[in-house]
């Protein structure tokens, strides 16, 4: 079979081959640059926790020594601490903050030994032509040429050929927020927290900027991003360096500490959502599907999750036929998560930026819950950061009379407890992800003490060993000590992203069978051709 096309060689396009190629996928990586990143110290990346972990499973890399776990966050008001967080690697990780090539680095490195994955460089699309049975692109360039795939996903940024080759909308709004942006190695009172500044009592030069975060990277340095008034007003290195300088002596008791300024920048901030995330057989996917990032929220950490909630559903059509429902379920659940994330943070717009002559700004505790608003943006929870549910997925289990409550509701990702394997070993539950199979967990106290050999087929795990090997798409069968809120022979099932299916209370075939066969959208009708497509189009192949 034909290898999945990706267009765009960025973090999201680079994270879709590797999870492709972990499920035995090949594909082709369509790059319109050399295959390197040019360094930028002043574009970095905020990934929440579970988000990290599958870009260090990716890769394999030590990411958190290429980054920064924060140890803390505090924000301010003026003068005074208004609220501070104490990170814990259990009950609270923090959020990994990572420069962008450094991370994309990463990527490449584990791309490069990856016989399923071919990169091809200084390749720019410039047509896509769609039949049922593949897709076909064009590149021009030094190698321009044809490619030939079972599937295309475009992940080529904000000004996506593939989607304008596919004629999709993309409305939203324009210059949301701008920051003025420095990367610069100096010493600040909080060593490896990140802060949030607003209203700081200094005086700046030039329009007031209301809001400054400092963010640490490794070996120093320090992001440093100044929220600009509306306009378009140019931000001159005389602007910036002074802005540098008042901030780094506001921080400092009117002293600045001695820093040596790396990078420097302006990043401006769009909110759009594309009309359709699927034509057929071609996908959108990050920046060129949703554009979102005010009021500190991160637009690559969701990309991430397009292309971990992708792979899995092509793979598993590219291995085992059409799965439409499947497919198209990739543009239910991502799409209706970035919507509402972007909707949350519309809504909150005006109240964090209204001014102060805003009757709001009067209300008691109005601050305080601003405060809390912001945080949540920046550290991935809350309202505006916590990561989506997919709990009205097509793709969710309707009426198991088995179903039972924990912690974790349907449609979220699961907590990354310790899981025995099928081979006796003791690995975190996370580490079994992204292979294409759903997971089996059984909860199981005691387990933990004894040899797998002692309890594989005692008491209910012969039964349920059967259920699992029964079931209408491949699984893996994990036990584990415990989970929180799971009584013990709770039954979890897990999609391959990590997402709860459901819980289910002891072992029940039918119950597991029915919730496995709608996590993967049902049975795949045999022949049935791509929706969304007309029979015969040539989607975007006379927009050239």
């Amino acid at each position: 079979m034909d290898p999945v096309i990706i267009v765009g060689a960025g973090p999201v396009g680079l994270t879709l081959a590797l999870a492709l190629a972990r499920q035995q996928v090949p594909s082709v990586v369509l790059d319109e640059g050399p295959g390197k990143d040019e360094p930028r110290l002043a574009r970095t990346v905020v990934l929440r926790e579970d988000t990290a972990a599958l870009m260090a499973r990716l890769t394999g890399a030590p990411l958190d020594e290429a980054g920064v776990r924060w140890a803390g966050w505090r924000s301010m008001r003026r003068k005074q601490v208004t609220r501070e967080i104490a990170f814990d690697d259990d009950a609270d990780p923090a959020p990994l903050h990572i420069a962008q090539h450094v991370l994309t680095a990463a990527l490449r490195a584990a791309l490069a030994g990856e016989r399923l994955v071919k990169i091809a460089v200084d390749s720019r699309l410039d047509s896509i032509e769609q039949e049922p049975s593949g897709v076909t692109a064009h590149t021009r360039g030094p190698k321009g040429t044809w490619w030939r795939g079972s599937h295309l996903v475009g992940c080529d940024g904000p000004r996506s050929t593939v989607r304008k080759l596919l004629d999709i909308r993309f409305p939203g709004r324009t210059a949301v927020e701008r920051h003025a942006v420095a990367a610069l190695r100096t010493e600040l009172p909080w060593a490896d927290e990140a802060l949030l500044h607003r209203t700081p009592p200094w005086r700046t030069s030039g329009p007031s900027a209301g809001e400054v975060t400092g963010r640490p990277l490794p070996d120093g340095v320090w992001r440093l991003d100044w929220l600009l008034p509306p306009g378009k007003d140019l931000v001159t290195p005389e602007l910036l360096v002074a802005r540098v300088r008042e901030t780094l002596a506001g921080w400092s008791n009117g002293s600045p500490p001695a820093y040596e300024l790396l990078d420097t920048g302006v990043h401006t901030v769009h909110h759009r959502l594309a009309r359709r995330w699927r034509v057929g057989r071609v996908f959108l996917a990050g920046d060129s599907a949703h554009l979102l990032g005010a009021l500190g929220t991160q637009g690559l950490d969701e990309g991430l999750r397009d292309a971990d909630n992708l792979a899995w559903k092509l793979a598993l059509a590219w291995h085992h036929g059409p799965h439409e429902a499947l497919l198209d379920s990739y543009q239910a659940e991502r799409r209706a998560v970035v919507a509402a994330r972007l909707r949350a943070a519309d809504q909150a717009l005006p109240l964090l930026r209204g001014g102060a002559g805003a009757i709001r700004a009067y209300v008691p505790g109005a601050a305080r819950g601003h405060d809390v608003l912001l945080t949540d943006g920046h550290l991935g929870r809350g309202q505006l950061g916590a990561p989506g549910a997919y709990a009205d997925s097509p793709l969710a289990p309707r009426h198991l009379e088995a179903e039972v409550p924990v912690e974790t509701p349907p449609g979220t990702p699961v907590e990354d407890v310790r899981v025995t394997a099928e081979d006796g070993s003791f690995v975190r539950l996370r580490e079994r992800l992204g292979r294409g199979a759903l997971l089996v967990v059984l909860i199981a106290p005691g387990t933990g003490v004894w040899e797998r050999r002692h309890w594989v087929g005692a008491g209910i795990m012969p039964r349920l060993a059967a259920a699992v090997t029964a079931l209408p798409s491949p699984a893996e069968l994990l036990v584990a000590e415990s989970y929180p809120g799971a009584a013990a022979h709770t039954v979890l099932l897990i999609r391959p992203d990590g997402h709860l299916v459901t819980a289910l209370s002891g072992v029940r075939p039918a119950d597991l069978y029915a919730a496995a066969e709608a996590a993967v959208g049902g049975p795949g009708p045999s022949g049935a051709g791509p929706t969304g497509v007309e029979a015969g189009a040539g989607a975007g192949s006379a927009a050239k």
